[in-house]
């Protein structure tokens, strides 16, 4: 008999167990380790940040949904990996042995790296959902006492559309609450352009965002390295093509929103063999680390090299759509394993997104994520917004039926009518 946990209960870990659960005969074991047993649905924090979602509406139970898959939750967290033993010492003490394991941890969030930024400081966050509400305590005292806004991403963050969406949320939530001409906006972000996104723009993202962020007048910097944050002000340097500082930035702010740059958690970071400087996990063609092949990562923990070089670091996302392929690879790769088969299965990593934007948004399709590409489109329209939402809910059934059903497959081909956008590889 197999055990195979799976470490993490985000987007991707949560739909890794169901699908290896599903994969897998009955006999072998599917465990997953969290800190906690809640799922929370991260692409509706935006809205959380504005009052437009609660905690109760995008927080899932996930104690009655893995008993009744047949899944062992253990929401002490964890607090080391140990490889050369095949052993996650938890939290609480106690140890986790595993034949097969899946690192779908997600992020830590790399707020210590600037002066004064982070939720604990002077800036707010929508990656979490407590850091969501904070923002929304934020969003209520920036209506009483209106001010000048700056949103936007700081060196090394390798997930943009938040920024933008965040943005044009709480442009439009500053409008309904008719404040919105007593607020000043900037953009400020480490891509060298509007609509990189970490990914050189998808089809016209760059023309498309442009003309959003001066529709909604907002005004933008990039090739910004943030330096510090205080209160009242933000302190950020234009960086040129050779490295030198091209302009110093001195923005007024009462509210700032700027998404950190991301490194591995803590329980896998200076694990040599399994992680690169940073923390991510070092993955191959099959989602197996090369030091240790019974391991595998999947999401935003794993290690991706940035798409080229820019004036400031930015990173490269690691979209919904991906994620779910790799699921798919990893699932079929430790099946084929566990048969005494060899792992053949390559995720596609592919890239479908919906960025909301309060009352319209932005869709792209990259196939693949890096250039160059065989689909390379982007389109913008109200049917986003609506998209979007339709999202939320069909995810959140997803997580709730415990079903491994591919939600981005279905939205490529119905709505977008692009096909065969996450077929997976084999192997010769």
């Amino acid at each position: 008999m197999a055990h195979v946990v799976v470490l993490g209960a985000g987007l991707g870990g949560t739909i890794m167990a169901y699908e290896l659960r599903d994969r897998i005969d009955r006999q072998h074991r599917v465990s997953v380790v969290n800190l906690g047993s809640k799922y929370s649905f991260v692409p509706s924090n935006p809205w959380v940040g504005v009052g437009w979602r609660d905690r109760e509406a995008i927080e899932i139970d996930l104690d009655p949904v893995m008993a009744k898959r047949r899944i062992e939750l253990h929401p002490q967290g964890a607090a080391k990996v140990v490889p050369a033993e095949r052993r996650i010492q938890l939290n609480d003490g106690t140890s986790l042995d595993y034949d097969y394991l899946v690192i779908a941890t997600g992020p830590e969030l790399a707020f210590d790296e600037i002066q004064g930024f982070g939720p604990a400081a002077h800036t707010n966050s929508v990656c979490h959902i407590d850091h969501a509400l904070l923002t929304k305590a934020a969003f209520d005292r920036l209506v009483a006492n209106p001010g000048p806004v700056v949103i936007g991403a700081v060196q090394g963050a390798s997930c943009f559309g938040p920024a933008y969406e965040f943005a044009f949320i709480l442009d439009k939530a500053l409008r309904d609450a008719k404040v919105r001409d007593r607020v000043p906006m900037t953009f400020v972000t480490s891509e060298p352009y509007i609509g990189h996104l970490g990914l050189d723009g998808v089809g016209d993202t760059k023309s498309l965002l442009e003309s959003e962020l001066r529709n909604h007048h907002i005004k933008w910097v990039c090739n910004a390295r943030v330096d510090r944050i205080e209160p009242g002000k933000l302190h950020a340097s234009e960086i040129a093509e050779d490295g030198s500082v091209a302009r110093v930035h001195e923005i007024p702010q009462v509210f700032t929103m700027m998404l950190p740059a991301f490194r591995g958690v803590s329980a896998v970071r200076g694990i040599e063999g399994l992680t690169n400087p940073r923390g991510f996990i070092i993955v191959d063609k099959n989602q197996r680390n090369p030091k240790f092949p019974e391991i595998f990562g999947i999401g935003v923990c794993v290690a991706i090299p940035p798409v080229g070089k820019t004036p400031v670091p930015v990173g490269v996302p690691k979209t919904g759509f991906m994620i779910e392929s790799m699921v798919t690879a990893t699932a079929h790769n430790i099946a084929r394993l566990i048969e005494g088969k060899p792992a053949d299965a390559q995720a596609t990593w592919n890239a479908v997104c919906l960025a909301d934007f309060g009352d319209s948004g932005v869709a792209f399709v990259a196939q693949p994520q890096i250039p160059p590409r065989n689909v390379n489109w982007s389109s913008s329209g109200k049917w986003v917004h609506a998209a979007k939402i339709g999202f939320e809910k069909y995810f959140l059934h997803k997580i709730r039926a415990g079903t491994s059903e591919p939600f981005y497959e279905r939205l490529a081909l119905k709505v977008l009518g692009i096909d065969k956008l996450k077929e997976v590889r084999f192997d010769g």
